[in-house]
C-alpha cells in the first residue's frame, strides 16, 4: 500500500519559495522535515526536490544500483565557478571520469602518510600562534580552523604557502570563496526578476569567481616553471587518465584545483569548528580525549604513529558529524527514468525525481540513535558501536563513487590539528553562555564562536614553540643515568630494562645500576618500551618486570608486542638476564612476563646469561632475593671483581655549615584541602583526604593517585641521632654514584633522610651480614630495619655512607582514587588506612595523616588496568565487592553514576555493591552517601560485619554475603555486558574469586545449563579476567 508524499501548501510561480529561508536554508529545510516527516516534496520557482530526512530512507538512497548523484540547483550554480569539477559534474561527463581515476590514487594511503610533515608544519603554525597570544585572548575559532585547513590543502596538494597565520586577515581567497558559496545558495532560489532588480549580487558572485581563477591560474603558472613534485597538481598537469591514457586538459586542471581548495578546506574547517564547540559543552568528552591524548602521545611530538591510536578522538570527530555534518546533504535520482522509484516500501516517486538526503536529520534519527540522538555522546561512535548502526545513519563524506575522495586526507589533518590542541592548552568558552550559531553557505560552521586557550602547566610559548620543532627534550632519570658525561670504565656497557606498575621494578632496576657502577660497568637503565627494536648485541642486557592483570605493566607492553612479532635475527646474538616479581596468589598470571620474556628471547636466538630469577612478593622478601639473583649475575658478569659487602658503592664529605635542596621528581604538587579521620575513635583509623590538582591532572574514575611520601619525623631524627649529626649537617657524594641522591651536589642530610631513601624497610640478610661483619658479637636479635638494628647494637660503626647505600630508594605510593572528575575535575580524593603501632609506622600513610589543609605533596596520577573502568556504556549493570578502604574506587564508580543520573535523568545500569566492615557504629566508611545513592536507584549495597554478623543476615565477611545474595549476583551476570569488579586484600580477592566460582557452578546445575565441574568453573571465571570482571588488590 503505498503513502501520499506531504508537500507544505505552494503558491503560483513560486511554490515553496517562501517556505524557505534565504539566509538559513538548510535549517529551515530541518523545520519542515520535523514537521512533515521522513519524506516530502518542495517545489521552487518549478523545480520539485524530495527531501529525506530518515535514516533508513537515506540507506536505501545510497544504494548505487537504484540511484545515482544528481546535480542540485545549488551545485548547478557553483558549476559557473568549477565546471564538471569532481564534485559539480554530471555523472556522464566524460572530464569527470578522467579526474576521478587521475586524481583517487593521490589520496591513497601511502600518499597521504607521505603529506604528514607538511599537515604538521600548518598544524604548529596554530599552535605558535595560540601559544603567543596569551590565555585571555579571544580566538575565532572558525577563522582559525579555515586558515589551517586552507593553508594544509594548498601546502599538501600543491606546494603552495598562502601563509595564514601570519596575516591579519585571511587571504582574499578565502573571502571570494566564501561569497561565492554563500551566493551560489542564494541564486538557486532567487527569481530573475530579483536578479534584474538588484543585479548587485551577480556582479560581484562573477567578479569573485575571477578572483578565485586568478590564484589558481598563479598557482599552476608558478609549478609549470618549477622541478616537478609529487603531489595533487603534479598529478593533475603531467598525469595521465589510467583508461584513456590521456592527460587532463587545462581547464578540467583548473576546474579541479579550485574545487580542491574550496572542498579540500571548507568542510573540514566546519568539523573542528563544531567539534571543539561540542566538546567545550561536554566537558567529560573534553576531559576523556584529553585524557587520550596524554596517554598515547604524553607531552612528546604528535608523529604519524600516533593517528591510528586515537579512538576516543575519533569518535568525537564521528559523533560531531552526525550531529553537524558540514556537508549538510547530498541529491540523487533513480537511475532508471522510465518507471517510478518506490522508498520504503510504501512512497512512490517519478523516475525523474530529484531526491535529497537531509543529513542534519538522518543524523539525528531517533530510531536508529535513541531518545538521546540530539545529545553529544561519542560513545555510541566508538568503534564496536558504530559498526552496528546502518549504513545511512552515518554519511557526511556522500556516498559510493560520487563520495569524498579526500575524506583521508581531512581525517588525518583533524586528527593531528585536534591531538596537538589538545596536548598544548586547556580551552574554555570566551562567553560561557554561547549557544551554538550556525551560519550557512553551501556547507555549515558555527557562527560566533570564541574561545580562550590556556597553555597546560609547565609549558611556556617559548618551549612549546622549541617542543614543536624538536629543540627541546625532557630528560627522564634514565636519560640522566646514560648521559655521555659518564665516565669510561673497565666493566663495559650494561642495559638495564625494567617494566614497572608500582615503581617495585624500576627501584630494583636503578639498584642493579648504582651496584652495575661500583664493579666498573657504565649501567643504561630505561623502560622495556624504550628498546623497542634497540637491544644491543654488544653488551649484557638485563630485565627486570613484573605483571600485571596478566599483561605487561604500561611501560611495557608495546615492547612485548614488538617481542612477539620481531624477526630472529634481530634477538640473535643478544646476552640476557631476567628478574621478575609477582604475587603467587594469582596462580594463572604469576611471573607471565617474565617468563614470556626469557622464553621468546631465548627461542629467537638470544643468549641466557643466568636462570631466571624472580620473588613472590607476598613474601616481603623482594629485596632479598633480588640481591641472591644479583649475586648470581655478577659472578658471570664481573668474576674477578671482589664482593666485599662492607665496602658502600660511594664516598661521601659532610658538612655542618650549609643547606641546599635539589630534589627533583616527575611529579607535580597537589594542595591538601581537606584531610578527615572517618572511623570511630576505637576502629583502626582510616581517613578521607581531598585534593586541589594541577591543571592539567586528568584521572578517571578507577585510577591510582601515587604519592611521593617523606620518612617519619622521629624516624629522621633517630637517624641523625644513631651518627651524631647535628640536623643542619649537609652531604656531598664526591664519588661513585647512588640510584637516586644526585652526585657532587651538597644537599642536607635531613632532605635525604626525609625523602631519598627507604628508612623503615626490614633490613635484607646482604644488610645483616654488613652489620654483621662489624659488630664485636653474633647479633641475636636481628629483625625490624638498619636503624632498628643500629639501635639495637650501639657497638656497631658504620661510615654513614654505608648505611645510606643499605636503603633502595623511596619509593611512589599508589592509592585508589575515591571520586569522580565529573564531581570537580581539578579535585581529588583518596581513601586510605593508616598504620601506625608502636613498634612501626607505615611511611606513606603516616605522612599522608600529618598533612594539614594548606600543604602540598608530590603526586602523578596513574592509570589502573583498563578493564577497572566503568563501562562506556552507562546501561551496562556492575558488581562490586570490597572490604575496607577497598571501597575506594567504588565510591569514585558510584559518584559519577550519581552525578550522571541526576543531570540526565535517566536510569543507569543497575549496581550492586558489596562491603565488608567491623562493625555498623565503627567503620563503615561513606554510609551516608551510600544511603542517600542507595535511595535514589544508583546502587543496592549488602554489608558484612565480621563483628556485628546479626546487622548483616549472618554473614561475617563479603564473601559470606555475595554467596547469600548469589540468587541476585547470578541474575545480574547474565546480562552479557555486566562487569564485576573486586578491591581489597589479595585475601578478600582470593575469598570473593572462590565465591564467584561457586556461584557459577551452582548456576550451572540449573536445567538447559552446560554443567561444569569446579575446575571448569574456576578456568571460566579466570578467562573472564580482565574482559568481563577486574581486580585491584593490595598487601
Amino acid at each position: 500500500m503505498t503513502s501520499k508524499i506531504p508537500q507544505p501548501p505552494s503558491l503560483p510561480i513560486v511554490g515553496n519559495l517562501f517556505e524557505i529561508d534565504p539566509v538559513n536554508g538548510t535549517q529551515s529545510v530541518g523545520r519542515l522535515a520535523d514537521k512533515y516527516g521522513e519524506i516530502f516534496k518542495l517545489k521552487v520557482l518549478g523545480n520539485e526536490t524530495y527531501i529525506v530526512s530518515s535514516a533508513a530512507l537515506v540507506e536505501e538512497l545510497c544504494d548505487e544500483t537504484r540511484f545515482e548523484k544528481k546535480v542540485d540547483e545549488g551545485l548547478a550554480e557553483m558549476r559557473h565557478a568549477v565546471g564538471d569539477g569532481l564534485f559539480t559534474a554530471h555523472n556522464h561527463e566524460p572530464n569527470w571520469g578522467a579526474a576521478h581515476r587521475t586524481l583517487t590514487p593521490a589520496f591513497g594511503p601511502l600518499a597521504i602518510k607521505d603529506m604528514y610533515e607538511e599537515m604538521l608544519d600548518i598544524s604548529t603554525q596554530l599552535v605558535a600562534k595560540w601559544a603567543r597570544i596569551g590565555p585571555d585572548q579571544e580566538i575565532d575559532v572558525t577563522g582559525d580552523m579555515t586558515r589551517l585547513t586552507l593553508d594544509s590543502i594548498a601546502l599538501c596538494a600543491m606546494g603552495m604557502r598562502f601563509n595564514s597565520f601570519y596575516r591579519e586577515d585571511l587571504h582574499e581567497f578565502v573571502g571570494a570563496m566564501v561569497d561565492v558559496l554563500t551566493e551560489g545558495g542564494r541564486r538557486a532560489t532567487r527569481t530573475r526578476i530579483e536578479s534584474i532588480l538588484n543585479p548587485g549580487p551577480e556582479k560581484k558572485f562573477f567578479k569573485d569567481i575571477d578572483l578565485m581563477k586568478r590564484v589558481a591560474q598563479e598557482c599552476i603558472d608558478r609549478r609549470k616553471g618549477q622541478p616537478r613534485k609529487k603531489d595533487l597538481l603534479d598529478r593533475m598537469l603531467y598525469g595521465k587518465d589510467p583508461s584513456t591514457g590521456l592527460p587532463l586538459n587545462e581547464e578540467t586542471v583548473m576546474n579541479n584545483m579550485i574545487t580542491l581548495l574550496v572542498a579540500g578546506h571548507e568542510t573540514t574547517s566546519g568539523m573542528l569548528s563544531f567539534t571543539i564547540y561540542y566538546l567545550l559543552k561536554n566537558p567529560e568528552a573534553l576531559q576523556k580525549a584529553q585524557q587520550e591524548v596524554d596517554n598515547v602521545i604524553g607531552s612528546g611530538p604528535v608523529e604519524f604513529k600516533h593517528m591510528s591510536k586515537l579512538p576516543y578522538i575519533e569518535a568525537v570527530f564521528r559523533e560531531s558529524l552526525r550531529l553537524a555534518p558540514t556537508a549538510v546533504g547530498f541529491t540523487v535520482g533513480p537511475k532508471s527514468t522510465k518507471e517510478p522509484a518506490v522508498l520504503g516500501g510504501k512512497y512512490v516517486l517519478p523516475g525523474d525525481a530529484k531526491i535529497t538526503a537531509l543529513l542534519t536529520k538522518s543524523g539525528r534519527d531517533p530510531a536508529v540513535f535513541g531518545e538521546d540522538a540530539n545529545e553529544f555522546r561519542p560513545e555510541r561512535m566508538l568503534d564496536d558501536n558504530f559498526k552496528r548502526y546502518p549504513l545511512g545513519a552515518w554519511k557526511p563524506f556522500g556516498n559510493g563513487k560520487r563520495g569524498c575522495i579526500g575524506r583521508p586526507f581531512a581525517w588525518q589533518e583533524a586528527l593531528l590539528a585536534m591531538a596537538l590542541i589538545l596536548q598544548n592548552f586547556n580551552l574554555r568558552m570566551a562567553d560561557p553562555s554561547y549557544e551554538l550559531k550556525i551560519t550557512e553557505s553551501l556547507t555549515i560552521k558555527p557562527g560566533g564562536l570564541y574561545i580562550k586557550a590556556r597553555l597546560r602547566e609547565n609549558f611556556d610559548p617559548i618551549t612549546i614553540v622549541k617542543k614543536l620543532h624538536g629543540t627541546s627534550a625532557v630528560a627522564s632519570k634514565a636519560d640522566e643515568r646514560s648521559d655521555n658525561s659518564a665516565p669510561k670504565v673497565d666493566g663495559g656497557q650494561l642495559t638495564i630494562l625494567y617494566g614497572s606498575s608500582s615503581g617495585t621494578c624500576e627501584n630494583l632496576a636503578q639498584s642493579l645500576a648504582s651496584a652495575a657502577e661500583a664493579r666498573g660497568f657504565v649501567p643504561t637503565v630505561s623502560s622495556l618500551d624504550g628498546a623497542v627494536d634497540n637491544l644491543p648485541k654488544d653488551h649484557p642486557v638485563v630485565f627486570v618486570s613484573c605483571t600485571y592483570e596478566g599483561e605487561p605493566p604500561e611501560n611495557a607492553k608495546i615492547f612485548m608486542q614488538w617481542l612477539k612479532t620481531v624477526e630472529s635475527a634481530k634477538l640473535a646474538g643478544v646476552k640476557f638476564a631476567v628478574f621478575g616479581c609477582g604475587h603467587r596468589d594469582w596462580v594463572s598470571t604469576y611471573q607471565k612476563v617474565p617468563r614470556a620474556i626469557a622464553q621468546i628471547l631465548e627461542s629467537k636466538g638470544a643468549s641466557v646469561l643466568v636462570e631466571r630469577g624472580e620473588t613472590d612478593v607476598s613474601q616481603g622478601t623482594i629485596f632479598d632475593d633480588f640481591d641472591a639473583w644479583s649475586d648470581t649475575l655478577w659472578k658471570v658478569l664481573s668474576p674477578d671483581v671482589a664482593q666485599n659487602g662492607s665496602q658502600s658503592t660511594f664516598e661521601i664529605e659532610l658538612s655542618t655549615t650549609s643547606r641546599a635542596s635539589h630534589l627533583h621528581y616527575r611529579l607535580q604538587n597537589a594542595k591538601v584541602l581537606e584531610n578527615k579521620r572517618i572511623t570511630h575513635p576505637v576502629a583502626p583509623e582510616k581517613r578521607h583526604m581531598t585534593l586541589q590538582l594541577p591543571t592539567d591532572m586528568r584521572y578517571e574514575a578507577g585510577d591510582y593517585l601515587a604519592v611521593l611520601p617523606l620518612n617519619h619525623e622521629q624516624v629522621i631524627s633517630r637517624a641523625l641521632r644513631r651518627f651524631s649529626l647535628p640536623w643542619d649537617t649537609s652531604m656531598t657524594i664526591t664519588s661513585g654514584s647512588h640510584a637516586t641522591i644526585p652526585t657532587k651536589q651538597e644537599l642536607p642530610v635531613s632532605v635525604v633522610l626525609a625523602g631519598y631513601v627507604e628508612l623503615s624497610v626490614p633490613a635484607t640478610r646482604k644488610n645483616k651480614e654488613i652489620l654483621t661483619q662489624h659488630a664485636k658479637e653474633p647479633l641475636a636479635d636481628d629483625s625490624g630495619s638498619v636503624l632498628d638494628i643500629l639501635e639495637r647494637y650501639p657497638d656497631i660503626q658504620i661510615p654513614f655512607s654505608t648505611f645510606l647505600s643499605m636503603h633502595p630508594s623511596l619509593r611512589l605510593r599508589q592509592y585508589s582514587i575515591s571520586s569522580s572528575p565529573l564531581a570537580e575535575p581539578s579535585q581529588a580524593t583518596i581513601t586510605f588506612s593508616v598504620i601506625e603501632s608502636e613498634k612501626h609506622k607505615g611511611t606513606a600513610t603516616s605522612y599522608l595523616k600529618s598533612l594539614e589543609p594548606g600543604s602540598t605533596l608530590q603526586v602523578a596520577v596513574k592509570k589502573s588496568s583498563p578493564a577497572f573502568h566503568l563501562p562506556l556504556d552507562d546501561s551496562l549493570p556492575i558488581i562490586m565487592g570490597a572490604a575496607g578502604t577497598g571501597l575506594a574506587p567504588f565510591r569514585g564508580f558510584l559518584q559519577e553514576r550519581a552525578i550522571k543520573t541526576e543531570a540526565t535523568g535517566k536510569k543507569l545500569g543497575e549496581a550492586l555493591l558489596f562491603v565488608g566492615c567491623r562493625r555498623t557504629d565503627h567503620d563503615v566508611l561513606f554510609a551516608q552517601e551510600l544511603a542517600d545513592w542507595e535511595a535514589k536507584g544508583v546502587v543496592k549495597v549488602f554489608y558484612a560485619f565480621s563483628q556485628a554478623t546479626e546487622e548483616s543476615e549472618g554473614c561475617k565477611y563479603v564473601q559470606d554475603r555475595l554467596w547469600k545474595e548469589r540468587a541476585e549476583v547470578a541474575r545480574i551476570f547474565q546480562n552479557d555486558g555486566a562487569r564485576a569488579y573486586i578491591c581489597g586484600s589479595a585475601q578478600v580477592g582470593r575469598a570473593i574469586g572462590d565465591v564467584a566460582v561457586r556461584i557459577m557452578k551452582e548456576e550451572s546445575e540449573q536445567p538447559g545449563e552446560e554443567l561444569l565441574t569446579e575446575e571448569q568453573a574456576r578456568e571460566k571465571w579466570e578467562n573472564w579476567r580482565g574482559e568481563r570482571y577486574a581486580v585491584d588488590v593490595f598487601d
